[in-house]
């Protein structure tokens, strides 16, 4: 918590002691104890491999990071983030020199720029930074801790705005500075709608080059720099306006090439993504948007033409009918994924520096908007670390969190370098911030909403309404102590009424339930005080928040999801310490279970269902209408596109810049479909949007197929030879072992007789349901008759077992089986019993099928088999695994090794549910990426395609 103590003070965020400051109050940690005292400490070794050839790509040992940071988080912080060359004296080795190296820079800049009131106040600022860190409550984007605290140049932003102009000095120039920004380790957005277009004339009588042709060069520069020397592509995004007269073929560039990709592939050429053959594709490495105004979006509401005008003059070149044009966008986005849209006028509206400029562009991800030549530095909370114990959002901590956060956010303005003198100008002179957040999807279901539901969206509109409201009160506050940014006088008016808008649409946030009531009462306090310490300082940041992609650092946090992304499924992949790999259920969903009133017996069948099948759907004991709290990203409950849409629209108004966010939509989708989602989206007042379709695009996973084609074509040129195969029946032995047993399911009971081979396997059924002579008992004779014939010619025992468990009807429910303690219905029981009775472990571990007792024995060893627990105390690796390996159980008792095709939650979801995913395969370790944002992130080393 902080405060404002008054006096005399300097303007500006001028050099000197001020004579009043912040009074920085502590919020979690302990007088007298360094944060890093209150954590057990351990070494281990990061070594990480491509998957796909073997080699060893990054090692190394002895690092030190506290124990309950998973091995994910911290082999991404090591392999991304500590400085210095591995095996040197120089190289980091421990989390504490990392946090250090950042924090202790923030706290000097601090006092040198007069933020704090005493240097104790400067102290407590320290440690409840290293406290949120280490606990990872927060972390800075990914340039903070590429270059603070290091010889490099102390570039702090994630986001850049460049600006051309119609010359070829201009023209040059974006080169030049975009392939700076990409060195530095971000990505850089441009609107080329000044440059004349290819029809327009030139001042020597020759026609202009028109700005695709000028997006060729800018292109191969961004295939060829890596962002922050190794880490990433380079990300980027290039916008053109809609009234621009080659606005038709920009949307078309990169479905072109599309199609040249697919002559390509189809003539034998190498196209797969890093392919040898797929660098003569241009216009690859970056993202494209339209940037439509209203005028253009009423104009494809009445059917009615639209103009496009020559940017020398301003004339109309040409009338197109709006609708057509719309729908080729549409057309393109639907075969390639691009262009995306961004609403002019809506952004527009909410612009507080107007009087500067309009905004025209945005970074690569869409999330940060404002001035030409401009930088932002980004931040993001993790929301499920405020979750209390009583399911209740902590609002009073996440408040003071939001405080501090940007309060250290705005100090490294101070210090920080830009790029390019323009954009450190513009920086420092309106000091643009995106403080954001992460987990939004693993919150909504930890509290039992769901991410597509009106619940859902009010507490995601509750609590960035909250976060924002307090980010500008703070804003205001500091501008009490060193002075407002310098462009805020010219734009004191529209500042304080975009304030007032942000306020109203708090005030019209409908609440659904008392989570997000007390949220929402929290922020309308917020916004109010925002409004009065605004009005008699003004603010310090012309922005204060953004929603963006948190790839890179959402897994460094140990996030469940990124950004405002919903979970991407409900089964998890998990490295252990010493080595291996577990398959857990994700704990946020017997979380959800419990604040949803279900027993922790139910919980414990629910999630060994979800363990096995990868969804929620026919669970034990789970109720229909709570099924939507489970939806995911991917899988058999996929949230429907609009979902996605309307959670941006409640977030919208909360956020000073934009959400950074792709609408991922199914391979059956048609053109008219994403036309819906871009007319709503303009509907709902976002100010950009983007879609994918599913294998829209060519690449990675279309090289199996075309192996599978292969394959295909071969055995149709073979010879085909018939060969006819039957059955023998196997008769069971005139005497033969039986085993009979007595049953109730959901009150209903029955009797099993089961005779088998001397061998021990399973021959024939006889089940007793009724009274004799009635219709079930008929009917269960005869299914007897029926699969006793069966398992005699020789079906196996466990494709009935596949078939028949999980068939839901009544009677259902508890049992007086302690192995099966709860049943779909008669068969599931029948068969699960069966199965225990007479198939071997590792057919039934395959099956999901265990006994209490090896139920039991997971739970206490991490493992349904017996297994010697590690005695050698030297081996410090081992135990460590099996230590890991209990608490993955004790987290999911649902916990079972992931199957070896599985190296990240992407393809484990793959594995258990026979889906593929849509996404490229990481150019660092090999394995499958995964959605955030706008991009993609991996989950085995960090790597991006583009954001952090």
């Amino acid at each position: 918590m902080t405060e404002t103590v008054s006096g005399p003070s300097t303007r500006g965020g001028t050099k000197g002691r001020s004579a009043k400051g912040l009074k920085v109050s502590r919020i979690f940690t302990t007088p007298g104890t360094h944060p890093y005292d209150e954590v057990t400490w351990e070494r281990r070794d990061v070594v990480q491999q491509n998957w796909k050839t073997g080699e060893t790509v990054f090692e190394q040992r002895g690092v030190e990071y506290p124990d309950f940071w998973s091995v994910n988080a911290s082999t991404i912080v090591t392999t991304k983030y500590f400085r210095g060359a591995v095996g040197t004296p120089e190289r980091e080795w421990t989390l504490k020199q990392l946090i250090d190296r950042v924090v202790k820079t923030y706290r000097a800049a601090g006092e040198e720029h007069g933020y704090f009131a005493s240097p104790a106040d400067a102290e407590v600022f320290e440690h409840e930074l290293v406290w949120m860190l280490l606990h990872q409550y927060f972390s800075f984007n990914s340039p903070v801790w590429f270059n603070v605290g290091t010889p490099s140049p102390q570039q702090v932003s994630a986001c850049f705005i460049l600006a051309v102009d119609d010359s070829m000095d201009s023209i040059l120039n974006w080169y030049k500075e975009e392939g700076l920004i990409f060195k530095g380790g971000s990505g850089a957005g441009v609107n080329l709608s000044r440059i004349r277009a290819s029809r327009e004339l030139l001042s020597s009588g020759g026609t202009a080059s028109g700005p695709v042709s000028f997006m060729r060069g800018a292109d191969a520069s961004a295939g060829t720099i890596k962002s922050g020397g190794a880490t990433r592509r380079a990300a980027k995004m290039v916008i053109l306006d809609v009234d621009h007269p080659d606005v038709e073929e920009f949307i078309e560039t990169k479905a072109r090439e599309e199609d040249k990709i697919r002559a390509l592939r189809d003539a034998g050429f190498d196209m797969d993504l890093g392919g040898a053959d797929i660098h003569s594709v241009q216009y690859q490495n970056a993202n494209n948007s339209v940037r439509v105004s209203d005028e253009f979006m009423r104009a494809v509401e009445g059917g009615t033409s639209f103009g496009l005008r020559a940017r020398q003059t301003g004339e109309v070149l040409e009338d197109v009918d709006a609708k057509k044009l719309f729908r080729r966008i549409a057309e393109a986005a639907w075969s390639c994924a691009d262009p995306g849209l961004q609403y002019d006028d809506t952004i527009n509206d909410w612009h507080t520096c107007p009087e500067t400029g309009r905004i025209t562009a945005s970074n690569p991800c869409s999330e940060y908007m404002h001035l030409d030549n401009s930088s932002c530095n980004l931040a993001s909370l993790n929301l499920l670390k405020f979750l209390r114990d009583d399911g209740r959002f902590d609002v009073e901590n996440f408040a003071k969190a939001v405080e501090l956060v940007i309060t250290a956010m705005d100090i490294s303005i101070c210090f920080a370098d830009f790029p390019t003198e323009a954009i450190g100008q513009t920086t420092r002179d309106y000091r643009q911030l995106g403080i954001g957040y992460a987990n939004l999807g693993a919150l909504l279901m930890a509290t039992g909403h769901g991410y597509d539901s009106d619940g859902g969206r009010a507490m995601a509109a509750a609590i960035s309404s909250l976060m924002t409201g307090t980010a500008y009160k703070r804003s205001a506050e500091l501008a009490g102590i060193v002075g407002p940014y310098a462009g805020y006088a010219r734009n004191s008016v529209p500042h304080q009424r975009v304030i007032r808008k942000h306020a109203a649409a708090n005030d019209a946030v409908r609440s659904v339930g008392e989570l997000d009531r007390s949220v929402l009462s929290a922020a309308g306090e917020a916004w109010q005080r925002a409004l009065e310490v605004g009005t008699k300082h003004g603010y310090r940041n012309a922005q204060a928040s953004v929603i963006a992609p948190t790839g890179t650092i959402g897994l460094a946090m140990d996030c469940d999801t990124t950004g405002i992304e919903p979970d991407l499924a409900l089964v998890k992949f998990k490295k252990l310490v010493g080595g291996g790999s577990m398959q857990i259920v994700n704990n946020t969903v017997p979380r959800a279970l419990a604040s949803l009133g279900y027993q922790q017996e139910q919980v414990e069948a629910i999630v060994e269902y979800i363990a096995e099948h990868g969804h929620v759907v026919d669970a034990p004991g789970l109720k229909p209408e709570h099924y939507e709290v489970f939806d995911c990203a991917m899988g058999a409950r996929a949230i429907r596109p609009m979902g996605h849409v309307k959670m941006m629209a409640a977030v919208q108004p909360f956020v000073s810049g934009a959400i950074s966010k792709t609408v991922n939509m199914p391979e059956t989708a048609s053109v008219e479909e994403v036309e819906e989602i871009y007319f709503q989206g303009w509907k709902l007042g976002l100010k950009a949007l983007a879609i994918y379709r599913d294998n829209c695009k060519v690449g990675q996973p279309l090289s199996d197929a075309r192996a599978k084609k292969a394959e295909v074509k071969e055995e149709e040129t073979a010879p085909q030879v018939v060969v006819e195969y039957r059955p023998t029946r196997k008769r069971l032995p005139k005497s033969r072992p039986s085993r009979t047993t007595s049953f109730t399911v959901g009150g209903a009971e029955g009797y099993m007789t089961a005779g088998s081979y001397p061998d021990d396997g399973l021959g024939e059924v006889f089940l007793k349901l009724g009274k004799q002579g009635s219709t079930l008992a008929g009917v269960m004779d005869a299914f007897s008759i029926a699969i006793s014939i069966a398992l005699q010619y020789g079906v196996p025992l466990e494709t009935f077992v596949q078939k028949f468990t999980n068939l839901r009807f009544e009677p259902a429910g508890m049992t007086d089986d302690p192995d099966v303690r709860m049943a779909q219905s008669m068969m599931d029981y029948i068969f699960r019993r069966l199965a225990l009775d007479y198939l071997p472990f590792e057919k039934r571990s395959a099956l999901g099928i265990y006994s209490a007792d090896e139920r039991q024995r997971q739970l206490e060893t991490g493992s349904y088999e017996s297994a010697e627990v590690p005695t050698d105390t030297g081996d410090a690796s081992s135990l460590r695994q099996a230590g890991e390996v209990e608490e993955a159980a004790a987290a999911a008792p649902a916990a079972k090794p992931a199957p070896v095709e599985a190296h990240t939650s992407t393809e484990l979801l793959e594995a258990i549910q026979g889906t593929t995913a849509d996404a490229p395969l990481c150019f660092t370790c090999g394995t499958k990426m995964r959605p955030a944002g706008s991009c993609f992130v991996c989950e085995g080393c960090g790597s991006t395609s583009g954001c952090s």
